[in-house]
Formats: structure tokens, sequence, C-alpha cells
């Protein structure tokens, strides 16, 4: 793993903002309905009863089917499309933005650990500017259990825009932000992953092919790292991930600390499901997560590549239109 990496070419808010919230909605129409399957799992307390298995993504994956329709596998997209394209401009600027800050002044070449921090506070920015509110929502929406083919099978949340309105006046504008600091930590934690791997990885590839070392890479080689860095961050994280998703979709009790409901939610998960729960949802969030940074980052090299081409540069302190 190389030491430093050069960084001397920075990329522009709006094309940040268009390659990664063109990037973002595919990933999330791609990728969505291993998400629920991820959220089903992780809800699920099937192995607090005695002979009872923990169903596996395949089985929990063709209950929602059966049950709900296949639209079932995609409750909670509103609020997952509502949040990507500012999420993914958020990623991509603050991380842009992170790696200026810690880039040597005079060379423009960042360290791999510069390129860590950078990623992780990128993570930050994103999961406490967009991401936690929209797993809120998120969230509600997909634990809901009614069937989408029957009309009279009426849901409590509607819609995204209905979910956050009702979530708001029951249970007040905080609760947007319950488990802030576990979406964080995962999302600092993904992200630093993500950056760091895709970033060393982009750079062996150049090296090994001189004829790329000031070009965009091919579209299936971008693929294939992105693929490998982002099934990275699900294995470090995942109890976080499963304890949060949790902590969201239950009602706060009066006087009870953040910290004392993560301790409670965490305490029962251990004595009542074992040290396996913390890990539930951990193969679909990896078929998740894994190919929608493969998407990410395919598509917004892509479109980063056709707009920088196009004069969206961003060339010695201003646009270049």
């Amino acid at each position: 793993m190389s030491a430093k990496t050069a960084d001397t070419k920075r990329t522009s808010p709006a094309v940040n903002l268009i390659a990664g919230g063109g990037a973002g909605m595919m990933e999330a129409l791609v990728c969505h309905p291993l998400d629920t399957i991820k959220v089903r799992m992780q809800l699920s307390r099937r192995a607090t009863a005695p002979g009872v298995k923990p169903r596996g993504f395949i089985a929990t994956g063709a209950q929602i089917v059966q049950k709900e329709t296949a639209l079932g596998l995609y409750k909670g997209l509103g609020a997952v499309l509502g949040g990507i394209i500012p999420k993914m401009a958020i990623r991509f600027t603050s991380y842009e933005a992170y790696k200026g800050w810690l880039a040597d002044k005079e060379t423009g070449v960042i360290s791999s650990k510069g390129t860590f921090l950078a990623g992780l506070a990128a993570g930050v920015t994103e999961a406490v500017a967009i991401v936690n509110p929209m797993e809120v929502v998120k969230i509600r929406l997909q634990a809901q259990h009614h069937s989408l083919a029957d009309p009279l099978d009426a849901p409590k949340y509607r819609s995204a825009p209905h979910a956050l309105f009702t979530v708001i006046k029951e249970e007040g504008f905080s609760v947007l932000y319950r488990g802030v600091s576990l979406t964080a930590l995962r999302q600092g934690t993904n992200q630093a992953a993500n950056f760091t791997a895709y970033t060393e990885l982009k750079a062996a590839l150049q090296r090994w092919q001189p004829e790329h070392s000031n070009s965009q890479l091919p579209a299936y080689q971008t693929t294939v790292i992105g693929l490998i860095s982002g099934a990275v961050g699900p294995f470090s994280n995942a109890p976080i991930d499963t304890i949060k998703t949790r902590l969201q979709k239950t009602r706060a009790e009066p006087g009870q600390s953040a910290v004392s409901r993560i301790m409670v939610i965490a305490k029962d998960m251990f004595k009542t499901e074992g040290a396996r729960a913390f890990y539930k949802g951990i193969t679909p969030r990896v078929m998740r997560v894994a190919p929608g940074q493969a998407v990410t980052f395919t598509v917004y090299e892509f479109l980063k590549g056709k707009l920088e081409a196009s004069n969206w540069a961003f060339v010695g302190g201003k646009y270049d239109e």
C-alpha cells in the first residue's frame, strides 16, 4: 500500500452535486430491496423463541414479497431518494475539502492517514447533515408489515413526507436525531474504509497501467475496486448498525438518555438473542453496501469525467463555464 497519494486536482462542488447525486440515485434504485431485508432482519426477534431459527436473507425477502408484494421491498425508498442527492453532494464535497486541508500545502500530496481521516470526517458530516433524519423516516416505513396489495390494510405512515410529519408531530423534532452518534460512527468508519481502500486500489492500478496514470480507469476496474472497498466497512461496524436500527425504530422512554437506551438495547440483545444478534442482516448489508459502492464510484467517475470534459471543471478558483 502506498504511503502517499498525489492529489493536485480539485473537483468543483457543482460536479460533486450532479455526479454524486446521479450516482446516489442509481445506487438507491438498484440496492434498496437489500436494505429493506437487512432492516427486517435486524428488527426480527425470532431468535428469542425456543427452537425457532432466525430467517435468512432469502427467506426474509421471500416473506416480504409473499405478504406485501414485491413493492414491499421498496418501502422507504422515497425517504432515501429525497436525501440521496444532498447526501452524496455533501459526502464528495466535504471529502474533497477535508483532503485539501490535510494535504501537504506545497505538493498537494496526501498521506494514507490523511485519506482515512478525510473519509472519516466526510462520513460524520453526511451523517449529521442528512443521513440520520433520512434513516429514521426510512426505518419507520420499512418496519411496517402492511400489504401494498390490500387497499384496506392502511399503514400508520403512508409515505416519506407523511412519516416525517407524523414522527415530528408525535415525538418531536429531536427524534430525527435519535441514534445520531451511532449513525455518525457507522458512516464515519464506512467512508474512512471506502475512500482509503478505493484511493489505494485506484493508485495501485494506475501504477500498474501507466497508460491510465493521468486518466480515468476503465469502468469495469472502477466497479471492481468499488465493490472491494464497499465490503470493508460493514464487517467492522455491523453491531453499531444493528443497535442503531433498533434504537431508531422504537419510541424513547421518558427520562431515558440516549446512552442508557443504547446500553439497554445492547444488553437485551445479548441476553435474549446472543452475540450473533449484533450481526443480523450482515449478509444483505454487505450485498447492498458493496455493490452500492461499486455503482456509486462507477457512476460518479463516469459523470465526473463527462462534466469536467464539458468545462464544468474548477480552474484557478472559479468555474470555467
